[in-house]
Order: structure tokens, then sequence, then C-alpha cells
């Protein structure tokens, strides 16, 4: 028998191919401890697509484009990603037309030429085994804005008087939409009402992005419903004072996101999530007790609207909240949007629901799974700061997954099966590296 490096098949330079692949958990034959995996660790299956895990990557904005072109800050930033166990990997926003970025450096997918350097992220994904889509966007009336760091600096030295990206500064300030003519700020730019024909113009250009998505190759791709972007603004009462059939009622608020839905079901046939936001987190209630109108957007119109996305056939509800309301005031503490994951799990318990929003130990992301307030956790920031929260999970929580094949050597107490009474870190210092016991067993006398 032959023992190679072996290499990834298919692809055009040596890749060292990973078996299992990268976040699988191990067979509980050779690793005892994985008799019974943390909900973390389970596959979950959508649409023919299996997930090794159920950690995922929230969609992270890098303002880094180049006309809506992934560059290569795309390619390591994914790329890290691809090589450390994360059960999903959804790319950032990426804007379906010019005018749907949420600043100049945006991603976009409304032209053939922006699909090649995906094309190259997906396939290096794919390469390490892992999952990957895209999150389809329109920033609706929040477009033509700065970058953070544009607008302020962290150490907050200075800050830009406005948010609004002018023409000199590759904007389009005159050129953003919206279901009304309602500022977000009067620091954001003014927008124009899209007029019906308008609307059926960009449910297009979401079902156009899609059919390039095939192309590239992705596994699944999220929807953008959500932090008071354009389908978000349609769904709102606060930001879409419409009087045709797009506006007033729930149903006509409802009309667009899911005429995009529906069109995107029909022309996609891998998994298809929506992020929503839960609520507004707008001052007052949801709905106004006398009258019966709808004031804000909350988790009662929400559960209505996760009811309607499962019709159509949606895959999973990646659950995050706010985003539409300048003046919103949030409680931020360790998973505080997960009450709204689990209020939509409670409803509609046969459509798997993504939690987010301060999730950051391992414990904590164990306990929504296995309490079925969720059926997965989007990780960002966390991530940032720990790429290898995956397989940190790992250890934390017992379990042996595989690493990649270079990174295995600073994951030995993870990847050495458990004897009774014996601790990871015993374990650790006697497995050491193959190289290092076949090098022992060489100069031994025995």
């Amino acid at each position: 028998m032959a023992h190679i490096n072996k290499p990834v098949p298919r692809i055009d330079q040596f890749i060292s191919l990973n078996e299992p692949t990268i976040g699988t958990a191990y067979s509980k034959d050779i690793y005892p401890q994985n008799a019974n995996l943390p909900e973390l660790f389970k596959p979950l299956t959508l649409r023919g697509v299996t997930f090794n895990n159920r950690i995922f990557v929230s969609p992270m904005c890098q303002y880094s484009s180049d006309n809506g072109h992934a560059t290569d800050w795309h390619f390591v930033h994914i790329g890290g990603y691809a090589t450390r166990g994360l059960g999903a990997i959804c790319m950032e926003a990426t804007a379906v037309v010019p005018e749907g970025r949420i600043s100049p450096q945006d991603a976009g997918l409304w032209t053939d030429s922006q699909m090649a350097p995906l094309k190259r992220i997906v396939a290096f994904a794919h390469s390490q085994g892992a999952k990957i889509g895209v999150q389809l966007a329109h920033a609706g009336r929040k477009a033509s804005t700065y970058a953070p760091w544009v607008h302020a600096d962290m150490a907050k030295t200075w800050k830009a008087p406005t948010y609004v990206a002018g023409k000199d500064e590759g904007g389009w300030p005159d050129h953003v939409y919206a279901p009304s003519e309602i500022q977000f700020s009067d620091q954001y730019p003014k927008p124009n009402a899209l007029t019906e024909q308008q609307i059926a113009d960009l449910t297009d250009a979401f079902v156009k992005a899609a059919e390039r998505c095939k192309e590239i190759g992705f596994d699944f791709i999220e929807v953008h419903a959500a932090h008071g972007y354009l389908q978000h603004e349609f769904t709102s009462p606060l930001s879409n004072t419409r009087t045709d059939q797009y506006g007033g009622s729930l149903e006509n608020r409802l009309r667009f996101p899911l005429q995009v839905t529906k069109k995107l079901r029909a022309a996609w046939d891998k998994p298809l999530f929506i992020r929503i936001s839960a609520t507004d987190w707008a001052e007052g209630p949801e709905k106004d007790p006398a009258t019966g109108e709808w004031k804000q957007w909350g988790i009662e119109q929400s559960t209505i609207y996760v009811g309607e996305l499962k019709k159509l056939g949606v895959d999973l509800i990646d659950c995050s909240s706010g985003g539409n309301w300048v003046q919103q005031k949030i409680t931020v503490g360790p998973g505080y949007q997960v009450p709204f994951a689990e209020a939509l799990k409670k409803a509609h318990p046969d459509i798997p629901i993504g939690a987010v929003g301060l999730i950051t130990e391992p414990e904590q992301a164990e306990s929504y799974l296995k309490e079925g307030k969720a059926d997965a956790v989007f990780l960002a920031r966390e991530l940032i700061r720990n790429p290898h929260w995956a397989i940190h999970a790992a250890q934390k929580l017992g379990v042996a997954v595989k690493p990649a094949n270079q990174y295995e050597r600073g994951w030995a107490d993870v990847l050495t099966p458990a004897r009774p009474g014996e601790s990871s870190h015993r374990r650790a210092e006697e497995q050491g590296t193959g190289k290092e016991h076949f090098e022992q067993k060489k100069s031994s006398p025995l």
C-alpha cells in the first residue's frame, strides 16, 4: 500500500486532501468520546446538502471590493474560514444592482465579470470540504454610505459629519431607493420611492444574481431581509408608508420580499436561507391595542412572515433583529437575540432556525441547540477573534473533530482517543505528532 500525501482531485494545484473533511466529527469507533455527539457537531442536511456541523459563519461586510468584484482580501478572509472546520460559510451582503450596495466598496453580483474571483474562492472552499454560500442583498435607503472606518475611527479621534458617500467619493446619493421617501436619519441619503416597475426589475435582478450563483458553484443562498435594508424596509410600517399594493396592510408589506423569495425558489434548487430582523426595537407596542393597527415591525408579524416563507420552500431562517429605526435601544448581552429565534422555533418547529447575537462560548451555543431554541448558530465577531472557534468548541465539549491536516499538531488533545480517568492534557502530552512517534520508535533499543 502506497503512503502518499493525497491531493484534492480535479484541481489545478496540489492541495492536501482532508479525510474526513475538516470539521467532521470522527466515528465513535475511533474516538469513544464521540458516542454522544453534542448538538453543535451533528450534521445538518438541507435539500440534499449536508453541513458537517451547526456552526455557521455569518455574512460579514468587508468593504473591500473593487467595483463589486471580490479581491485577494476576500480570498484570504473566506479561505481562512474554509480551513477551520465551520459548518457553513456565508459570504457578505452582495448587491444585486450597483445602487444596492451599502458602500462604494461593497460586494456585487450584477454583472458576469464579478463571477471569476468568486469562483476562485468557492473552488478553494470546496477543496477543503467546506460548504459556502452568499448573501444576496439590496441596501435600500441605507445605500451610498461610508465604510465604518471611513465614517469614524474606533479610537474616536475623528468622525465624519455625515454617513453619505458623495459622487466625488464613489457614491450615488441621488439614486438611493426605498419603499418610501423616508430617510433612515438626517445623516443618511434621502431616498426615492421605488415605482412598481422598478420593484419588478429588482425582483428580476435577484433571480439573475441567483443564476450567476449556479455557475459560480455556491452551495446555498441567503437573502438579506434584515437590518433595515430594502426587504426589511418593505415589511416595516416605520419605513413603508406606500398606498399601493406594496404598502399598508401586512399582506401588502410582505408582497415584495415574498415575490423575490418565490422567484428565487423557482430558480434555485439548493438550500435557500432568509435572514430577517425579528423586531425594529422601536418604542411602544408592535400593534395598537385599541385599533389593531401595526405600529412597528415585531415578533408577531415575523412569525406570520416565517409561516409564509415556509410555504414557499425556504430551508432555514437566520434570525437577527434591529437596524431599521435609528433610535433603537437594545439591551445587549450574551445571546440577546436568541429569544426571537426561540419564539420562531416554537411557532414553526418544522423549519430550521439559526440564532445570532453575542454567542461566544461553546457551552452557551450548545445549550441553545440542546434546549430546542435553534438548529444552528451564526457567529461573526467571535470568529474574527478566533477563526479556530469550531475546533476550540470541540475541545471544550470533549468531542473529536477533524482539523486541517496542516493544523492537526495544534489540536493534539482533541485528536487523542479518550480512556477512562484520563485528562485531555495528559493525552496531549502523550500523543505529540506522528513524525515524533516515528522518530522515537526508530531510536528505541527495543
